[in-house]
């Protein structure tokens, strides 16, 4: 203050100085004895004082002037400074007449700090006054383009963000993954994504409301206010990003709160992590960085950074989960979400490197190409040890009635699912080939890799089918009747050839495969039928013996045999109707064609029907009872 002071009494005194030297000057010119050398030099000093006052009226008039366009463009601020409305709802041209006052401002401020050195204290004051006008003006827009960018959202109401929001919705009532030890059909995730969507960009500001904020941009940043306006810019689009993925049901949690989920819940959060993925960078983000580039596409960095700066919280969020998630134990049923993570995370991250291709995003990319190769070390590892958790699964206690059990079900509809990330897998399998491969030649790697014709994939399913079928022999050991432990192995085997035979598992088993496997099973069914029937039908055979005594305790053995059988058997399982109904049929026609020749030589013999128990039809009929899983008992009587 003291500084200013000093120069304008420096700048009067000038002025003074000036004046007593002009008229110094005019009173020596009118003297009649200065010679001409004089006189000649009086003149160049009255030209240059004259020219010097000159300056000095002039620049007087430039400030004064100034002082009258900066009141001129102060009253039109204010009078829109004092209105409650925003200026943008005041309606067309308003809102460009506010820019132009404030610019007038703005290059009046330019002008009066140029000015030079020697300024007086009217020009000092004129250019506080329009440096505090512009600040009251900055504060101002920066209000006026929350209001802009407000009014202008378009709405993001967009078929499959409708879609998905309905399904997200539904999948808290869903069961995932059921125990191992329940009879289940294990739901594809898959099935539920609804439309998946290419990268695709959308207008975030309806286009008639860019021209305006550009204009605000470019204002602001003419005036030393980037800063402020990137502030505000960034704030709300952060905030805007934020309702977003609420939007979408992301919650922003910690690893703890992952570890501490259960796996239903966990499941439920994955998939939506997916869909969070796909909508934020193949949707929001892409269209979030052309807005950016179009307001704030001349100011060079400052796009990127402001982009960086405001996506960085919610791609965060998207990171830190999928970290978290692989801290929890590799179980098998993970497998698929880790596998649907992988593909969203794949198929995006060539979008991540183009919306953070700048060094100060590349972070970013590092660390989700980080996050997509322990997904695929972690979902290969799952896959790869899946026989190995077969293998464990054991049993001291005999599956009841020799059905299907739940381990034979959970590998295969575990497997079938595993068809619909073929290409998936299969890729991630070669990878590791080629990994373990390096001493070999790239024919010999092609070689190993295609060998038999097989994928890497087909060959480990094959391998965890061994590996059931062996685990299945074991524990068909443990049945104390041998016709058991065969009904046993044909359920099983027979299950196992049902799920390849009719689903896209058959192109990687191969129909070699599942001739071999049909043949076991009709082994088994052969072996029941011997080992069942055999011993049973022998009874009925005509040895030559013709006493009535002999047919009497035949016909006595074959009753008690059949009673048991029937006992026993009809608490078996056989699951799959047509299995059960060929097996019938087939036992019936052995049975009575065997029966019939018997019961002829019983009537001839005159046995009495005290020991002739059943008919063949009665036999037939009973035959039908059996594998239905249910005991029944024969009450000794023929049925009427």
């Amino acid at each position: 203050m003291e500084y200013c002071e000093s120069e304008t009494a420096a700048a009067e005194s000038e002025q003074h100085l000036i004046a007593a030297a002009y008229h110094i000057v005019k009173a020596l010119g009118a003297s009649k004895t200065l010679n001409n050398d004089m006189k000649r030099i009086l003149t160049d000093l009255d030209v240059q004082l004259s020219k010097m006052t000159e300056v000095q009226e002039n620049e007087a008039d430039r400030t004064r002037e100034m002082e009258n366009k900066l009141k001129f463009a102060q009253r039109k601020i204010m009078s829109f400074q004092s209105r409650s409305l925003k200026i943008w709802d005041l309606g067309p041209g308003e809102d460009y007449g506010y820019l132009k006052a404030v610019d007038q401002v703005r290059r009046l401020a330019e002008i009066l700090q140029n000015m030079p050195s020697n300024q007086t204290r009217k020009v000092k004051q004129l250019l506080d006054e329009a440096e505090n006008i512009l600040h009251k003006a900055m504060a101002r827009l920066q209000e006026e383009l929350v209001h802009i960018l407000s009014k202008n959202m378009q709405p993001l109401e967009h078929e499959f963000v409708l879609l998905e929001s309905c399904q997200v919705a539904s999948l808290e009532e869903e069961s995932i993954v059921p125990n191992e030890d329940e009879s289940f059909e294990i739901l594809s995730q898959r099935g539920r994504r609804g439309p998946d969507c290419e990268q695709y960009i959308v207008d975030l500001v309806h286009p008639r409301a860019i021209p305006l904020i550009k204009c605000i941009a470019e204002l602001m940043f003419a005036s030393n206010y980037d800063k402020e306006f990137c502030q505000t810019f960034i704030s709300f689009w952060k905030q805007a990003l934020d309702d977003y993925l609420i939007n979408l049901h992301v919650k922003q949690l910690s690893i703890d709160d992952v570890l501490k989920m259960d796996w239903k819940r966990l499941t439920y959060r994955i998939r939506i992590w997916c869909r969070a993925t796909r909508r934020i960078v193949g949707f929001y983000l892409a269209s979030q960085k052309r807005l950016f580039d179009k307001i704030l596409g001349e100011f060079g960095s400052t796009s990127s950074s402001c982009f960086i700066e405001t996506s960085k919280a919610s791609v965060s969020c998207l990171l830190n989960f999928g970290q978290a998630v692989l801290i929890c134990p590799p179980r098998p049923e993970r497998l698929f979400c880790l596998l649907d993570m992988y593909e969203t995370l794949s198929k995006f991250l060539p979008d991540l490197g183009d919306l953070f291709a700048e060094e100060a995003g590349s972070l970013v990319e590092i660390e989700f190409h980080e996050l997509l190769k322990r997904l695929s070390n972690s979902a290969k590892e799952i896959f790869l040890e899946f026989g190995n958790h077969v293998a464990s699964n054991t049993s001291t206690i005999p599956f009841t009635s020799g059905s299907i059990t739940h381990l034979t079900r959970y590998v295969m509809n575990y497997i079938m699912l595993l068809v619909e990330y073929g290409d998936t897998l299969n890729s991630l399998l070669e990878e590791q080939n080629l990994e373990n491969t390096d001493q070999f030649s790239q024919a010999e790697v092609s070689q190993i890799i295609n060998l038999n014709n097989t994928s890497p994939m087909a060959h480990t399913l094959k391998s965890v089918t061994s590996v059931l079928e062996a685990n299945l022999d074991t524990k068909s050991d443990l049945y104390g009747d041998e016709s058991l432990k065969h009904i046993f192995m044909m359920n099983n085997i027979h299950y196992m050839v049902q799920k390849i035979e009719n689903s896209q598992l058959r192109w990687y088993f191969g129909d070699e495969w599942i001739r071999r496997h049909v043949w076991k099973f009709r082994q088994h069914e052969t072996c029941y039928e011997r080992i069942t029937w055999s011993s049973i039908l022998s009874q009925l055979k005509d040895d030559g013996s013709k006493g009535k005594a002999m047919l009497k305790d035949k016909c006595r053995k074959f009753n008690t045999a059949f009673e048991e059988v029937y006992k026993s058997q009809t608490a078996w399982k056989i699951p799959d109707a047509q299995l059960r109904e060929e097996l019938r049929i087939s036992t019936s026609q052995k049975v009575i064609h065997a029966y019939r020749p018997f019961a002829s030589r019983l009537a001839k013999c005159c046995i009495s029907d005290k020991y002739i128990k059943y008919t063949e039809d009665d036999l037939g009929n009973y035959i039908w009872d059996l594998f239905e899983g249910s005991p029944k008992s024969l009450n000794h009587a023929k049925r009427r």
